[in-house]
């Protein structure tokens, strides 16, 4: 962790050996780290030189520690001014861009090849976001998803708004519980769709990545598309799909109480967006043949003979959310009357 501040792990052992201590000449030290005596030395002249350590005075190699408050404080508020600096520069270089932005077409869509590189521009897109992250989710990946973005779980924890619309095909690729529940229960808000035209992220409305092909097996290439009025349009694609969309809800452990139980609450969520019972199932770390049970058991407890008989029963005590029965965002209803807002 203060490797940011310039301090390796083992600068940070040997730092460490000096506490409750006064000072130790170079024989101590050895026998507090078990470091070989050129290694050893090199570390203590580095941390003498960072300003954690003193060397006394006199022939024998003895260090006193500098005491934290004072040296790593002194460090990171040396971190801070050279990343504040930073922060200048790359004002500076945006204002440049921005100001010569639309000059040139080719200065509005840059084309990535190769997944490695468009999964480090997609984290760079998302985490550069300040308040909201659109995105459709189709196959195919750059990364197979098998956990909650990074990025994502970063962002959520700041606050940022995380709207999705999952292509129903996608969720069969999504791990429920370390995926889809982990972003669902940090505040992404989601929505399903049987299908979708296209796969993207929109940042803040002003920058966005899309695949060259979506009916190819890999994603190979992408656009990232800076404001214009080709992300206006994507913009506008993932307005019409959330409004199309069915909201998913996989409700956490708090709000199962005096509803179904966890594992049927699940079921029912999955139910609404149309996955097949062999994917819910899998979804779910059950056999098929139990899945069926499961069903047949929860229709039971319901009194419904249907599955749409069923489906008006868990509306109707609450147990799933229906687009019908959502309140509206102030904000969706703006967007879908004149703005729309803009992940693959």
């Amino acid at each position: 962790m203060l490797d940011i501040i310039g301090l390796s792990e083992i600068d940070v052992d040997v730092y460490d050996a000096f506490a409750g201590t006064g000072s130790m000449n170079l024989a101590e030290i050895r026998r507090r780290t078990g470091l070989p005596r050129q290694r050893l030395l090199r570390v203590l002249r580095a941390l003498a030189e960072k300003g954690l350590l003193t060397k006394l005075p006199g022939q024998a190699e003895t260090y006193s520690a500098v005491r934290p408050e004072i040296a790593l404080e002194a460090m990171i508020r040396r971190k801070e001014q050279e990343l504040a600096s930073a922060r200048l520069i790359a004002d500076r270089l945006r204002d440049r861009y921005q100001a010569t932005s639309g000059e040139r077409p080719v200065d509005l869509i840059e084309v990535i090849h190769g997944n490695t590189l468009i999964a480090e521009r997609t984290d760079q897109l998302l985490r550069s976001a300040e308040q909201e992250v659109d995105f459709v989710d189709k196959p195919p990946y750059a990364r197979t998803p098998s956990v909650l973005h990074p990025a994502e779980r970063d962002l959520l924890g700041r606050g940022v708004r995380f709207r999705g619309v999952y292509e129903r095909s996608a969720l069969e690729l999504h791990d429920l519980s370390s995926d889809l529940e982990a972003g669902l229960v940090l505040g992404e808000e989601a929505r399903v769709v049987t299908s979708a035209p296209l796969k993207m992220i929109v940042v803040d409305q002003r920058i966005g990545l899309v695949p060259l092909r979506s009916d190819l097996p890999e994603v190979g290439t992408a656009l990232v598309i800076h404001q214009c009025a080709l992300l206006d349009a994507l913009s506008a694609v993932f307005t019409f799909l959330w409004q199309s969309g069915l909201p998913l809800h996989l409700p956490g452990p708090d709000e199962l109480t005096g509803v179904a139980p966890a594992d049927d609450a699940r079921l029912l969520a999955l139910l609404t967006t149309g996955l097949p019972d062999r994917s819910i199932a899998k979804q779910l770390g059950m056999s098929y043949r139990t899945f069926q049970r499961r069903l047949r058991d929860l229709m039971t407890a319901l009194g419904a003979t249907t599955r749409f008989q069923a489906g008006l029963q868990v509306a109707t005590r609450g147990w799933v959310t229906l687009p019908g029965t959502q309140p509206a965002r102030e904000e969706d209803v703006i967007e879908g009357a004149g703005s729309p807002s803009p992940r693959p």
